[in-house]
């Protein structure tokens, strides 16, 4: 089991150094059908890493499945780790819009915008993976938290009802205050840098500032994410990699979807919806458990239904324009 889990990590240190030291090592302004090409790549890797799932459980590859809590079989295991992915791709959706916000508000050049998500998620991995652990140690010796981890997501899903992320005002992190009182802050952006000097003395970019207010608003999503893949298994192979992958993809989302995101007016809907039902099925594991197929339908129908109530919307709006 070790063996994978190191080769997983090789797996994603390569595509990360392929992506940023290769394919993106100059900076540059990210087009849509080049956003929508690195989409298909994302999504079409983890649909084929979804498929080595199935063969490494079923046959117990490494010494996979073999552990308690784990998938027992390879078909279990490939629907628990796509449910997973779907529910962290779905509520990344969310995230995006934050993101959209604060590259505005720090009035951000678009071909600087790559660089600054690419350690964005790099910081989330490493942060994410931390939380999960913990989960999922807090789980396997406290089963009573699998109901705590449901009453968060319910009070997630009503809080995000209600929210406006017009209200979101980066100036006010706290996190942000603390950099600058450290560091002085350069006048502009510094091309890509993130730190350099002034007069002599080690300085920041506003570049440096944007990224943390990304790192640190992750963490408020990621104590949304990380309790509801909880819902669909406890198995830390699966919860890590379907959270993993998921992740990857989100820049190549984000420059698909952010100039268009506007339109999905009812997606925000789709995703209460999610949460809400996510944190109802923890709550009822213990008693009358929701099959991972029955999950995955749901959450599969509640985003279809936001996608088409937004489209209707829109055409009714321009046919009264």
């Amino acid at each position: 089991m070790t063996i994978l889990w190191v080769g997983f990590f090789a797996l994603i240190f390569g595509l990360l150094a392929l992506d940023l030291g290769v394919l993106n090592k100059k900076a540059h302004e990210i087009k849509a059908p080049e956003a929508l090409r690195w989409t298909a790549f994302w999504i079409a890797l983890s649909l084929l890493f979804n498929v080595a799932v199935y063969f490494m459980y079923e046959y117990n590859f490494l010494g996979v499945g073999e552990h308690p809590g784990a998938a027992t079989s390879g078909r279990e295991a490939a629907l628990k780790f796509f449910t997973g992915y779907v529910i962290e791709k779905s509520l990344s959706l969310d995230n995006i819009f934050v993101i959209a916000l604060i590259f505005n508000y720090f009035k951000v050049p678009l071909k600087y915008q790559h660089r600054t998500l690419f350690w964005g998620v790099v910081g989330a991995l490493i942060l994410r993976g931390a939380m999960i652990v913990a989960g999922s140690a807090l789980i396997m010796r406290l089963e009573w938290m699998i109901y705590v981890f449901g009453v968060l997501l319910l009070l997630t899903s009503a809080k995000l009802l209600f929210q406006k992320h017009d209200d979101f005002d980066p100036s006010r992190n706290p996190l942000l205050k603390i950099a600058r009182k450290i560091y002085p802050v350069t006048p502009d952006f510094e091309e890509q840098r993130f730190f350099s000097r002034i007069d002599g003395r080690r300085a920041i970019t506003p570049l440096f500032l944007v990224l943390i207010v990304v790192e640190s608003s992750d963490v408020l999503f990621a104590v949304d994410s990380i309790p509801a893949i909880f819902a669909v298994t406890l198995d830390p192979f699966i919860v890590f990699t379907s959270n993993v992958f998921a992740i990857l993809g989100l820049r190549a989302l984000y420059f698909a979807l952010a100039a268009v995101m506007g339109l999905f007016a009812y997606l925000k809907y789709s995703l209460v919806f999610i949460l809400a039902f996510v944190g109802v099925k923890m709550l009822l594991s213990h008693h009358h458990p929701i099959p991972v197929a029955v999950s995955l339908a749901v959450i599969a129908a509640s985003l279809a239904a936001g996608i088409a109530a937004s489209i209707i919307a829109q055409k009714r709006q321009a046919a009264r324009l």
